[in-house]
């Protein structure tokens, strides 16, 4: 039987992919390993493991939400993940325009900008899904 923590590691893996908890892994000390376990247990082993909505939507609301609350960083992470949850250029494109409407202009205007950044990296590495 699968634990959470598979299950989370599996799931984070196959979305940020491997470089990305790799770095995270090996970054990991005494003081923040119990708040890696709850990312990868509850966010990843249970959230993002769950099979009721697609890993696009899923990408979609997550971008959306922590654009609404300025995570800048968190942002452009998840935009790197569209490579790999199916959301497309174009759906995140409309996720940001609903943060436009609920969240406010600020809010998306920020993350309009490193969208369009993170997307530009990506694109040099040949990883932007357009439609």
């Amino acid at each position: 039987m699968q634990t959470k923590r598979d299950i989370g590691m599996k799931t984070r893996r196959a979305v940020l992919g491997d470089a990305h908890v790799d770095r995270a892994e090996a970054a990991k000390t005494t003081f923040d390993a119990e708040f890696q376990a709850f990312i990868t247990e509850g966010a990843w082993g249970t959230l993002w493991a769950s099979a009721a909505i697609t890993r696009r939507e899923r990408s979609m609301i997550t971008i959306a939400l922590l654009a609404a609350l300025g995570h800048h960083e968190e942002v452009a992470m998840h935009i790197r993940a569209t490579r790999n949850t199916g959301a497309s250029l174009s759906d995140i494109k409309e996720a940001l325009l609903h943060v436009a409407v609920y969240a406010g202009v600020p809010a998306a205007n920020a993350a309009f900008k490193i969208a369009k950044a993170t997307y530009a990296e990506m694109e040099q590495a040949g990883a932007v899904k357009e439609s």
